[in-house]
């Protein structure tokens, strides 16, 4: 099963094109899942689980793969499904979120497939399950369901959104008055995470789910203040993988609008590695941050935020 993911390296170039690939699989039942390829290290048929005591009742073991302790958590259960039963006979997708690597239990393994984020749909609300989804698509027909892994891993390991007394320390350089830092991520989780860490720099944030809504309203700003936005708007915080609209496509939209140019757009994403930062270099955005840590984070934007007063200066 591990080869089905053996020509992933020679699929970069659809990113940045408003493009991904995701690998599709099932849980407990008959619906299928999907996880984008990017974030997959390998599939494997479940190997031996051992037990660790006062271990959170989601994760059904640990498995020792390739000189690693890896946690093996269970899909289905996590998203409020049964347990996945008869693991010797199953698989388990070893994935990267977040700078730490993870295993998900999953009932079997379908394909590979390529779409565009713009047949990516925010999930539909009322369903009981759409608070473990950051997005639905159809194949085949089909209702194909995007785990928000980020509220997932949340929920077993919390994340820390505080920032360091010395990063909350560092000045800021520029007038806050009329000022907004505009963010946009798919997960529920994330966006509350992004604004509890940049809650201390007392400027307003105006938040949105996806690239569109953060590209039309970046927009209507534009039309607003009837030029340049980026006196108004001087940072961006922007998610890469979100429903209709990616970041990379969000970015490279900006950078190519005279009125918007000058926002200073800083990808955060779970998406790690060599390949982002180049990504990054290709659409024009101005950092590259992989989640999550607050320091970081706020550390970037207030850079930015003084690129600004230096420019000003000048």
């Amino acid at each position: 099963m591990a080869s089905i993911l053996d020509s992933v390296n020679q699929r970069t170039q659809m990113v940045g094109q408003n493009r991904l690939e995701l690998l599709l699989f099932k849980l407990a039942g008959k619906q299928r899942f999907g996880i984008n390829v990017f974030k997959v290290r390998e599939v494997l048929p479940c190997p031996k689980l051992t037990a660790m005591p006062h271990r959170n009742r989601l994760v059904r073991g640990v498995a020792h793969i390739r000189g690693q302790a890896i946690s093996i958590i269970d899909l289905s259960m996590a998203t409020g499904g049964p347990e996945i039963t008869d693991i010797q006979n199953r698989f388990i997708i070893i994935a990267e979120y977040n700078r730490t690597v993870q295993g998900f239990l999953v009932g079997g393994v379908d394909r590979i497939i390529n779409i565009n984020w713009e047949e990516i749909l925010p999930p539909p609300k009322g369903t009981g399950r759409d608070a473990y989804l950051t997005a639905v698509t159809e194949i085949d027909k089909e209702l194909v369901e995007i785990i928000d892994v980020e509220r997932i891993l949340a929920d077993i390991t919390p994340v820390n959104t505080d920032i360091s007394e010395e990063v909350a320390n560092q000045p800021i350089n520029v007038a806050k008055e009329n000022l907004t830092i505009l963010i946009t991520d798919d997960s529920a989780v994330a966006r509350g995470q992004i604004k509890r860490a940049l809650q201390s720099l007392e400027i307003p944030m105006e938040i949105k789910k996806n690239g569109k809504e953060a590209l039309d309203w970046l927009k209507e700003k534009a039309q607003e203040v009837d030029g340049d936005v980026h006196p108004h708007v001087p940072v961006l915080v922007s998610d890469v993988e979100m429903p209709v609209m990616d970041g990379y496509t969000l970015t490279a939209e900006i950078k190519a609008d005279p009125k918007l140019a000058g926002v200073h757009v800083i990808l955060h994403t779970s998406l790690s590695g060599v390949f982002n930062q180049a990504m990054v270099k290709k659409v024009g955005a101005d950092d590259f941050i992989a989640k999550f840590h607050p320091d970081e984070l706020a550390t970037a934007v207030k850079k930015w935020l003084n690129a600004e007063a230096d420019v000003n200066i000048e």
